[in-house]
């Protein structure tokens, strides 16, 4: 067992926070719900991994520990022998067993909380993410927080877990040579375990339309970890037809809009135009808002996966009951729609689609300001178009235009010819008892057969028929 100690520090600003923790204090890591006390015996199962961080001196009657673990002490902190004192609050001679810490996965996103660049929770009212995005993504900042100790499962169907950076035990390391160094030492093996790899890179997402999450190959594992291994379903919704957003579990009443850009958009900017514009007025102050960049998947005949389309995905949901769920989102919905129809192509969006579910009734709406450019181009091609054959017409007509026709065979002649009959002139059959050679095309030489001149009968040789045989 490695005991060291740990000085205090300051934690550093992270955008996603792992919220369990394995510290000896906290009264859910205990089966009896509460710390250990003086006479009770503490028991760490010899088998399971474990990180401790302790903060303060305890006293106990006995303690067994793993195999294979830490205790990571606070300045001050440390344990002392029970000296048999009567202790009121405690249960005499109690075993206290230490929780299971490794059913604790990384894609589970009840485990997770955002926090603001200063640290604190962010406020939950208004913006969320769906539930892929509530798991650290791609160019995430993660922070486990000063003075605990942890113990995290990272199976992943990837081989590699990318983030921006990791801040543990009051350190952010933010580069791919610091990570790789405490990989290396002896806490990481102990806080980290599964099939999955944590890399840091170091670098944040540089397009200013936004980057796509990456966590779509454990999307499963997020929804099991989310609706529970006993495969609970998703609640029942309150509308007909519920939409299913990409990166989302369950399906939810309300709207959703998806958006094609174009290299001008800025997803920041726009996200903070709706906020300030839209979302903050009085009348949508039940609404809800998610807004992310998502890659949709294109399949061929809906079956063959092809490629997939970036594009910009906000999910909007309320907080009505009854036929009234999702009334005021599809109301903000319409009223983002309006502002793409006028300030779209300013905003760098070329064209939008949107779908609703309400609790009284389902209906879809498509639209944008490129969709009318597009059916007004359309309109104008099929007018030219019947300009240009009408002058043609005209200047036919009036014999300033002379068109040359070129006759296609026609499928029926071809049959014509394959059925005609052979030339009358050959009369002839074969018969099959005959055999003689045909007539050869050397001079002077007789033929066994001529042909006999029209109005005579024609003979020929049987050779069935000898002809000494009838002479006497």
């Amino acid at each position: 067992t490695l005991v060291y100690l740990l000085l205090p520090a300051a934690a550093s600003a992270v955008y996603k926070q792992w919220i369990p923790n394995t510290n000896f204090e906290t009264a859910s890591n205990w089966d009896k719900g509460r710390v250990p006390c003086a006479s009770n015996v503490v028991h760490f199962e010899k088998s399971k991994v474990v990180s401790v961080f302790v903060s303060s001196p305890h006293v106990l009657a006995d303690m067994y520990l793993p195999l294979n673990g830490e205790f990571v002490l606070a300045s001050g902190a440390g344990f002392a022998a029970f000296d048999g004192s009567w202790d009121p609050g405690c249960d005499s001679g109690a075993t206290v067993w230490f929780a299971d810490a490794e059913h604790h996965a990384w894609f589970d996103p009840t485990l997770w909380q955002a926090v603001s660049p200063g640290g604190d929770l962010e406020a939950s009212g208004r913006i969320f993410s769906v539930d892929e995005e509530r798991v650290p993504c791609l160019y995430d900042d993660v922070i486990f927080q000063p003075e605990t100790s942890f113990r995290v499962n990272i199976d992943s169907s990837q081989q590699v877990i990318h983030l921006r950076s990791i801040s543990l035990m009051g350190q952010e390391l933010s580069s791919p040579e610091a990570w790789a160094e405490y990989l290396r030492g002896p806490s990481a093996p102990l806080q980290f375990h599964g099939n999955g790899t944590l890399q840091v890179t170091g670098t944040g997402c540089l397009d200013r339309s936004g980057c796509a999450c990456g966590n779509g190959p454990d999307g499963h594992r997020i929804c099991a970890a989310l609706l529970g291994a006993s495969g609970r379903q998703c609640p029942a919704p309150a509308c007909r037809s519920p939409l299913q957003p990409l990166g989302h579990c369950c399906g939810v009443c309300g709207a959703t809009i998806n958006l094609d850009f174009t290299p001008d958009f800025d997803l920041q900017k726009y996200r903070d135009r709706l906020v300030q514009a839209l979302l903050s007025q009085p009348k949508y102050t039940g609404v809800r808002m998610a807004i992310s960049k998502v890659h949709k998947a294109q399949t061929f005949l809906g079956v063959i996966p092809r490629s997939s389309t970036p594009l910009i995905q906000i999910v909007l949901i309320d907080d009505g009951a009854g036929a009234q769920t999702g009334t005021s989102a599809e109301q903000l919905a319409a009223d983002i729609m309006e502002d793409i129809a006028q300030h779209g192509e300013t905003l760098g969006i070329s064209s939008g689609k949107m779908e609703v579910a309400t609790g009284s009734t389902f209906s879809e709406q498509v639209g944008s300001h490129a969709w009318i450019r597009i059916t007004v181009r359309t309109v104008l091609g099929l007018l030219f178009g019947l300009l240009f054959l009408g002058g043609i017409l005209f200047l036919y007509r009036k014999g300033k235009l002379r068109l040359s026709v070129l006759r296609l065979p026609r499928p029926w002649d071809r049959v014509e010819d394959l059925v005609s009959p052979a030339p009358a002139s050959d009369k002839g059959f074969d018969n099959p008892m005959y055999d003689v050679e045909p007539p050869s095309t050397e001079p002077g030489e007789k033929t066994l057969q001529e042909t006999a001149p029209k109005g005579h009968q024609v003979f020929y040789l049987n050779p069935l028929y000898d002809a000494s045989e009838t002479e006497t």
